[in-house]
């Protein structure tokens, strides 16, 4: 398993395709939330498993933190540690920005994964894309 910063556009629609398998076809969310207005600001991620994309994430700088979203896995690839390599390779990429801490927007599921990372909760629950999630926050 490898992860890469998304250095042109095959890479860039590589990610896109495993958010699109993710979220809009296992979790229904509508393309039109998933593929957002923040696209062309964030730094992309995608993680390769036996030469496929296999997940992905984008990291964006908001209000002085570092924003970490659209954390996802494909199905064949969960329980891998894919998640944890993906995540590492956004915390070290935030680290070189000289970010202090990061957000995320974690669905409710995912909580006890981010918690093992050390995230901790900071907010109520509250509904994205009619998904519960949750705020978390790491010092870095």
């Amino acid at each position: 398993m490898n992860v890469k910063i998304v250095e042109n556009e095959q890479e860039l629609q590589e990610a896109y395709q495993v958010r699109k398998e993710v979220f809009v076809e296992e979790q229904k969310v509508p393309l039109e939330e998933e593929i957002d207005q923040f696209e062309d600001e964030a730094t992309h991620f995608v993680l390769y498993k036996d030469n496929e994309p296999s997940g992905a994430g984008r990291f964006r700088i908001v209000d002085g933190y570092g924003k970490v979203e659209r954390i996802c896995v494909k199905e064949n690839a969960r329980k891998t540690g894919a998640g944890k390599e993906i995540m590492h390779a956004i915390e070290s990429f935030a680290i070189e920005k000289g970010v202090p801490a990061l957000k995320l927007h974690a669905q409710t599921h995912a909580i006890p994964f981010y918690e093992r990372i050390g995230y901790e909760v900071i907010s109520e629950e509250f509904l994205d894309a009619g998904i519960p999630h949750r705020t978390m926050k790491k010092q870095i």
